[in-house]
């Protein structure tokens, strides 16, 4: 993250050859992410997906516009590919992940400082948690079956809305919020001396912020913890 210090957010670096190879690199990561993310144990019929650090990651570097079209990439990839929730699993993907990384992208562009930075993941959070719960309660008894193979309901859909989507989307957020403030600058820095992204305009941060990194770490170990449980591990 960019020195609090720094008075306004650096220009973004305009679309480039360099700009979209990062940009296609960072959905190839988000669609590999989102593969590997099925490992960890699903809350009955909902898969974990920690793909929207890559996308955060790029929504923070090149803007929400990236953020955008590395969501709707990597949601289409996986439909095509590993996905079997069809078109209707490829839209909530989408939905998903766009709400939570653009707008985090678009508040940390207003705001370019590790407290822009969590306060934009934090505002992300929220927004995807009532952007799922509205599209969660109007779209999954389109595709949703139960037991019997039938469609389920809406009135089955609403009771689960504050009882399972909420509670998983929270832990799902929550996670990736966690892992983006603690990957976000080693993977910026990586990039940058690779040449895809161009240097920080910024002041560059002197030391550390061990308290900061503490706070990542504890918020991650927080969500970890409580998406096991609602996985019924621990």
């Amino acid at each position: 993250m960019s020195n609090p210090a720094a008075a306004q957010s650096p220009a973004r670096p305009r679309m480039d050859t360099k700009t979209v190879t990062s940009i296609a690199m960072l959905t190839g990561i988000s669609v590999i992410i989102a593969w590997m993310s099925k490992l960890m144990p699903p809350v009955m019929f909902l898969d974990f997906d920690f793909k929207h650090v890559a996308v955060c990651i790029g929504g923070f570097t090149f803007g929400p516009l990236a953020a955008a079209v590395i969501g709707v990439l990597a949601s289409f990839i996986e439909m095509i590919t590993f996905s079997h929730t069809g078109p209707w699993g490829f839209l909530m993907n989408a939905l998903g992940t766009c709400s939570f990384c653009c707008t985090a992208s678009w508040v940390y562009q207003k705001r370019h400082t590790k407290q822009g930075a969590v306060l934009g993941l934090g505002l992300g959070l929220a927004c995807m948690i009532v952007v799922m719960l509205l599209w969660n309660y109007f779209i999954t008894p389109l595709y949703m079956t139960g037991a019997s193979g039938e469609l389920v309901s809406r009135s089955t859909v609403a009771a689960m809305l504050p009882t399972l989507f909420f509670p998983f989307n929270l832990a799902k957020g929550g996670m990736n919020m966690a892992a983006t403030l603690l990957l976000y600058k080693p993977v910026v820095t990586a990039l940058r001396k690779s040449g895809l992204v161009p240097p920080s305009q910024s002041a560059p941060e002197k030391k550390l912020n061990a308290g900061f990194l503490l706070f990542s770490l504890a918020l991650l170990a927080t969500f970890v913890t409580f998406a096991l449980v609602l996985a019924g591990v621990i």
